[in-house]
């Protein structure tokens, strides 16, 4: 990472602890994570906001990216499973905080894209599935920790029996026309539930394509 992207990272993270509490390991996931390779190059990448990526998909605010790590306590997890990896800025960013991150992308192009960056940057626990995010990735289940990154009404019951007993699904629900992050923690065969802060993310959905 160039000094000068080194230096707006730090000044982006500076603005997001001024807004949302962030723990020591969290802010330093996101003051040593590059930005800017995660954004489309015309695009202010550093700016608090939502930003599109192609495939009719856009890339979180970093703020809200915040606020999802927050919300999933996961420092030092063993394993995180992510649904929707989009560009892969939130996939990177709980790399520095889990020992492995596995996400599913069901656009292809952008699944490929993903990986390729991830490789380029030398983010070697970062593992991408092309496939229906509906579905989780049942071969390295259960996680410790799931995250998805795409608005449901409701979330699968399939996804919530790769979750680990005593593990945390965080997730955007729809209710009354808004979207919520969602704090799930599983314990045993009851679900508790969170409700937070309000978020806007594209819609989780089945199937896959090409782009």
């Amino acid at each position: 990472m160039s000094s000068l992207e080194a230096a707006k990272c730090q000044k982006m993270s500076d603005e997001i602890a001024n807004l949302v509490e962030l723990s020591p390991m969290v802010y330093r996931a996101f003051s040593t994570t590059p930005r800017t390779p995660f954004v489309p190059v015309s695009i202010n990448a550093f700016k608090l906001d939502a930003h599109p990526i192609g495939s009719n998909q856009w890339i979180s605010s970093p703020l809200t990216v915040a606020k999802m790590t927050m919300a999933l306590e996961a420092e030092n997890c063993d394993n995180i499973l992510e649904i929707g990896c989009g560009s892969g800025y939130q996939a990177a960013i709980l790399a520095k905080i889990a020992r492995r991150v596995f996400s599913v992308e069901r656009i292809e192009a952008l699944a490929n894209s993903a990986k390729s960056l991830m490789k380029n940057l030398g983010i070697n626990n970062v593992f991408i599935r092309f496939d229906d995010g509906n579905l989780g990735w049942r071969s390295y289940a259960p996680y410790d920790r799931i995250i998805l990154s795409c608005f449901c009404d409701v979330v699968p019951d399939r996804l919530f029996e790769q979750l680990r007993d005593g593990g945390i699904l965080v997730a955007p629900v729809a209710k009354d026309g808004k979207q919520y992050i969602t704090q799930y923690k599983k314990s045993g065969n009851q679900i508790n539930c969170k409700t937070l802060g309000e978020c806007v993310f594209v819609p989780l959905l089945g199937g896959t394509t090409d782009k």
